[in-house]
């Protein structure tokens, strides 16, 4: 039989008001501060300083990345992305992810370097450029906090600046006890600390948007409670070919194969909403496309479903 087709495609979260002016005062302020650590970090010698700065730059190149990937993800569907665009943001999560483990791995490695060669480092510089870029941290994260709530490609931005903010904090302990007592040696240990944080972070959000991509069964919902759920829908005899993915970031979208009774054709409209309401209730599934098969269906002779809109 032919395949019914839910033709909506659930709508997409709207788009926060000012969101991309938000953004791009943020890249702003972090070229400008990067531009400053950079020049404290080579007048200071402290690696710590020029770690953040590296890291602050990264963050802006992380908006950025992050603005171009919301700029396209808002575009609307077209007969080549009849989907739409919005997994674009988990492309641009994906790569600002990816960028952190690389500024991890480089950060380890100049830091062990240091710990081997210690290097004089003025900790006043230090200590006040930290303290700067700190406040200018703080502001960014408040301007994109509410945002990342709901986007994984803004929540990636965001982790660029929350651990930035750490190490800024991680380096003004740091210029503090070079001030205090000439411990040249905890530059290097706050740059490995502020490496690994980066690197956990990445760990952890990394999966969260390969699964999108990849197309996997999204981590809050089981495949087979999905399938129950939907077997014991009134005239369904069995439900087989379940296939559960994300659309993107907010949607899920579902396939499978319905099983009733000859005698329950006429009802086949009444049971297709029926699944249809229960999908979205219980599972947020708002997409949805439902191939209906008779117990005596010979499977082999299927071709595929003619979905209709």
């Amino acid at each position: 039989m032919a395949g019914l087709h839910h033709h909506s495609h659930g709508p997409v979260p709207p788009d926060t008001p000012g969101g991309d002016r938000k953004l791009v005062f943020a890249i702003a302020v972090n070229v400008l501060l990067t531009v400053a650590q950079i020049i404290g970090g080579v007048f200071s010698g402290s690696l710590a300083l020029i770690a953040d700065a590296i890291h602050n730059l990264s963050d802006a190149a992380a908006l950025a990345i992050a603005l171009l990937a919301r700029k396209i993800a808002r575009q609307p569907a077209d007969a080549n992305h009849t989907y739409g665009h919005g997994r674009a943001e988990m492309i641009g999560a994906f790569f600002n992810l990816t960028w952190l483990i690389f500024i991890g791995i480089f950060l380890v490695i100049e830091a062990i370097d240091r710990l081997l060669d210690p290097q004089p480092v003025e900790g006043w510089i230090v200590v006040i450029i930290a303290g700067i870029a700190l406040v200018v941290d703080v502001a960014t994260m408040a301007l994109t906090y509410a945002m990342s709530r709901t986007s994984m490609n803004i929540r990636a931005a965001f982790i660029h600046n929350f651990s930035d903010a750490l190490a800024s904090v991680g380096v003004i302990i740091a210029g503090t006890l070079i001030i205090l007592y000439g411990w040249l040696f905890i530059d290097a240990i706050v740059t490995l600390a502020i490496a690994g944080y980066i690197l956990l972070q990445a760990a952890i959000e990394i999966p969260k948007a390969v699964n999108i991509l990849m197309q996997a069964v999204p981590q809050e919902i089981d495949v087979a409670e999905v399938t129950e759920h939907l077997q014991s829908t009134d005239s369904v005899r069995d439900v087989h070919h379940v296939h559960i993915w994300n659309i993107d970031e907010h949607r899920r979208s579902l396939e499978a194969h319905i099983v009733i009774s000859r005698h329950d054709m006429g009802q086949m409209e009444a049971i297709k909403k029926a699944i249809k309401d229960k999908l979205e209730a219980e599972f947020q599934i708002g997409h949805s496309t439902l191939e209906f098969e008779f117990p005596d269906h010979d499977e082999a002779s299927l071709g595929p479903a003619s979905p209709t809109s």
